[in-house]
C-alpha cells in the first residue's frame, strides 16, 4: 500500500475513535443511540468525504463535466437528518420532546467524520472535546436548576 492509502485509513480510524468517544459518552447515560451508533457515523462521514475527494482522481474531468467533492459532504449532512429524526420522540402523554441532544450529537459526530476525512485532525479532536465537555458540562448545570427548582 502506498503512503497515500495509509492517510487515508488514519483519517478514517481517528474518525471511528472520535466518534466512538461521544458514542461512550451517550452509551453510558443510556441514551438511544450509544457507541456503535456514533462509531459508524464518524468512520461511514469519513469515508465518504476521502472517496469524494480522492476517489475520483483520474476520471475523465471536461467542462461539461465537473467533480465537486463537496456535494458528497452536503449529502451527508442531509442524510444524517434521517438518522437523526429517527431517534426523536414525542411523548404526547408528557407533552415532552426526547432525543434532540442524541439527534444533534449523531449531526455534529458526522461533521467531525467529515473533518477528519478532509484530513482536519485538530479540529476535529478540538470538536470531540468540546462535545463531550458540552454534554457533561450542561448535565451538571441542569441538575444543579432542577434542585434549586424542586427546593423551592
Amino acid at each position: 500500500m502506498d503512503e497515500m492509502t495509509w492517510e487515508f485509513i488514519l483519517r478514517i480510524f481517528v474518525a471511528a475513535l472520535l466518534g466512538g468517544a461521544i458514542g461512550l459518552e451517550r452509551e453510558y447515560r443510556a441514551k438511544e443511540a450509544g457507541f456503535r451508533t456514533h462509531f459508524l457515523v464518524a468512520l461511514g462521514s469519513a469515508l465518504f468525504m476521502v472517496v469524494s475527494a480522492y476517489g475520483f482522481e483520474g476520471a475523465l474531468s471536461t467542462p461539461e463535466h465537473r467533480w465537486d467533492v463537496s456535494r458528497v459532504a452536503a449529502q451527508v449532512v442531509s442524510g444524517i437528518g434521517f438518522i437523526g429524526a429517527g431517534t426523536i420522540i414525542f411523548h404526547k402523554s408528557e407533552n415532552v420532546v426526547r432525543g434532540l441532544t442524541t439527534a444533534a450529537g449523531l449531526w455534529v459526530t458526522a461533521a467531525i467524520g467529515l473533518a477528519c476525512g478532509g484530513g482536519m485532525y485538530a479540529i476535529s479532536i478540538a470538536s470531540t472535546i468540546l462535545v463531550l465537555v458540552g454534554l457533561e458540562a450542561f448535565r451538571y448545570i441542569l441538575q444543579k436548576f432542577d434542585k434549586h427548582r424542586s427546593a423551592n
